[in-house]
Formats: structure tokens, sequence, C-alpha cells
């Protein structure tokens, strides 16, 4: 009886660590989707990094969040943040330079 404890404790340090895994890896590919569907043009409208540079920091973080399979590492946090960052204020901006009717 004395083992249950850290075993139940593993099992529940294990599914919350899926859940977070999942749930960056969602948000990380949901950026990734939207950086590719947009046109180049609007990104230097909107005063941002090029198309071309933030899908390639989206997509390595996401890969790197994939293959290191933990979303409690600097690469996947740093990629959580990039993700963040690309949809609450890039793709803020994208939306409002085509008056908010969908793609640019």
């Amino acid at each position: 009886m004395a083992y249950a404890a850290p075993i139940f404790y593993d099992d529940v340090v294990a599914v919350i660590t899926l859940i977070l895994l999942v749930f960056a890896l969602i948000i990380q590919a949901v950026a990734l989707v939207h950086a590719v569907t947009q046109r180049a043009e609007a990104f230097p409208a909107i005063g941002t990094l090029s198309k071309g540079a933030w899908i390639a920091i989206l997509g390595i973080c996401f890969v790197l969040t994939l293959f290191l399979s933990g979303p409690i590492n600097i690469a996947s946090l740093i990629g959580i943040a990039a993700a963040l960052i690309y949809l609450l204020d890039v793709r803020v901006g994208l939306k409002e330079l085509g008056d908010g009717r969908g793609a640019w």
C-alpha cells in the first residue's frame, strides 16, 4: 500500500504531460497552417517579419516540439510563445488589413 501513491502520481504526471503536449502541438499547427495560407505581400504591409521567416520559426518549433516529445522543454516553450505571438499579433494584423473578411 505504501507504493500506490508514487505509481498513481507517475500516471497523473504522464497524462498531464500528454495533454500539454497535444495542446502545444495544436496551437503550433494552427499558427503554421495560418501562416502558410496567407499572402506574402501582407506580412511587410503590417510591419512584421516576412512570411518565410514566420513559416521557418513556426515549422522548426513544431518539429522540435514533436520530436523532443515534451511540452516542458525550452524548445517547446519557445514554440508555444512564437505561435501565440503569431496568433495574437500577426494574425490580427492580417485580419485587419483585409477588413476582417477572411484571407487577405
